[in-house]
C-alpha cells in the first residue's frame, strides 16, 4: 500500500492502473508513479485530500481524459501514404491535394 490515507477502493484504483500500464508495457517504477499521481488527482476532485491544486480540482477528469484520447492514434496515414493510395487507385488532381483531401478521396 503506497499511502496510509488512501481507503479501499483508492487502492483498488491504484492496482488497476498500475497493472494495466504494466500490461502496455510501462515499467513498474513508470507505471506506479503514474498510478499514484492519478488516484491523488481522483482524491483531489473528490475532495478527500487536504491539499489540491488548482489544475487538480478544474482539469477534465482523468478518466473522461483517457476516454477522449483512446482510440485515437498518431493521427492516421501520412500525407505520402495517402497520396501513394490515391496514386496506386488512379485518382486525378491528387498532387494538389492536402491530406485531408486525400483521406475523403481514398475513401477514408
Amino acid at each position: 500500500m503506497p499511502q496510509q490515507a488512501w481507503n479501499a477502493k483508492r487502492e483498488r484504483q491504484y492496482e488497476h492502473i498500475k497493472e494495466g500500464l504494466e500490461d502496455r508495457g510501462r515499467s513498474e517504477r513508470t507505471a506506479k508513479q503514474i498510478a499514484a499521481r492519478t488516484v491523488n488527482k481522483e482524491r483531489a476532485r473528490s475532495g478527500e485530500a487536504k491539499e489540491s491544486s488548482r489544475t487538480s480540482t478544474q482539469d477534465i477528469s482523468s478518466g473522461r481524459r483517457g476516454g477522449l484520447r483512446s482510440h485515437k492514434g498518431p493521427g492516421g496515414r501520412t500525407k505520402e501514404q495517402l497520396y501513394n493510395e490515391a496514386k496506386a487507385k488512379n485518382i486525378p488532381g491528387r498532387s494538389k491535394m492536402n491530406k485531408a483531401q486525400l483521406q475523403r478521396a481514398v475513401g477514408r
